[in-house]
């Protein structure tokens, strides 16, 4: 989910996606034919996924082969049912079949790698009449096997086929990802999140696509947060955003045909008009620096290396008192670069 296995625009894409952290490596090549699988068109892989899984928990034999109608594909991802979107569904499905990957995650050894397409074949499926009956499709092994293993598969918001932009979705599967169980939240460099995301907008158009994300908040149960270090590199930090109740209507009807009067200034009917408060804490998240090691590990080093010079600094300042001043007390002593927040906070 945290990888850059799809083009992020609609638009026709036929340059390669090329990525390296660390021992992972991905490159995603298309055909200048139908161009690059889009991040869209991974809502029937989505949906296979919710198949398979739904199967495996009812102790039904699953299978790579699946075999389905256009309309139930079309209104699971939240789409139109009309003659267009058949035909957008199927350039999908081709996009998606002439897309091809090469990865090492998930394999065995070393240097090893798993070249497949998203999907291995698909075919339309017509009855004895010639009439049509749905379609067919055959996922590849290493899809299969990331969904069979319950550890690799995470829930998403239905929400989440609203999202409109194709960085709001990559985004949100990197947040769902890294933020889903940690309460106090996670954070990412802008930089790296350019080079994780695969786009081909240059950083400055990409850093103020996540700034109007952040102004918007349109991502499903988190809450996205801008960070700006004292060195000046800009973070984006997100924590999930559970409400803490529904806001109570401000009259209940008591089943009379009209208000019963309590005697008080409002009747006893009426609630007070408060919604529920949200819980968001605001303490400054460490570093995600264990969960996330291939991402960080230049951002470690500049940490460090910002804490070690801070405190030469702040050693060579006191070291030698000026004169006609009295020592430092605790109050105005030098301190150590730490993390500030700006913004975003509602």
């Amino acid at each position: 989910m945290a990888y850059p296995f799809f083009s992020l625009s609609k638009s026709h894409r036929a340059a390669p996606i090329d990525f390296t952290a660390g021992d992972i490596t991905i490159r995603v090549e298309a055909v200048p034919d139908h161009g690059m699988a889009t991040i869209w068109d991974a809502d029937i892989l989505i949906w296979a996924a919710s198949q398979i899984v739904e199967a495996r928990d009812a102790g039904l034999r699953t299978s790579r082969l699946m075999a389905a109608t256009p309309y139930e594909i079309l209104r699971f991802i939240g789409r139109g049912t009309s003659q267009r979107d058949y035909q957008r569904l199927k350039a999908a499905l081709d996009r998606l079949q002439s897309t091809t990957v090469c990865t090492s995650i998930r394999q065995p050894a070393e240097g090893r790698r798993h070249r497949f397409s998203w999907i291995n074949e698909w075919k339309e499926r017509t009855d004895r009449d010639g009439r049509p009956d749905g379609i067919e499709m055959i996922l590849p092994d290493w899809f299969y096997q990331a969904v069979i293993d319950d550890a690799l598969i995470l829930t998403i918001d239905r929400a989440y086929f609203d999202l409109a932009g194709g960085l709001e979705r990559w985004l949100y599967r990197i947040v769902r990802k890294h933020g889903g169980r940690q309460r106090k939240g996670w954070r990412f460099a802008f930089r790296h999140l350019h080079q994780k995301s695969g786009a081909l907008s240059p950083f400055k158009r990409f850093a103020f696509e996540l700034r109007d994300i952040i102004r918007r908040q349109p991502l499903p149960g988190y809450r996205l947060f801008l960070e700006v270090e004292i060195g000046g590199r800009t973070l984006l930090a997100f924590e999930p955003f559970p409400p803490c109740g529904k806001p109570v209507d401000s009259v209940v009807p008591s089943g009379t045909l009209g208000r019963v009067l309590s005697g008080t200034a409002l009747s006893c009917q009426q609630e007070p008009k408060q919604g529920a408060s949200p819980c968001v804490t605001t303490e400054i998240r460490a570093l995600n620096l264990e969960s996330n090691r291939e991402s960080n590990f230049e951002e470690r080093a500049r940490d460090v290396e910002n804490l070690v010079r801070g405190a030469a600094d702040a050693l060579s300042s006191t070291a030698k008192p000026p004169r006609n001043r009295s020592p430092q007390t605790a109050s105005d002593a030098p301190q150590l670069p730490f993390s500030n927040r700006s913004g975003g906070r509602p």
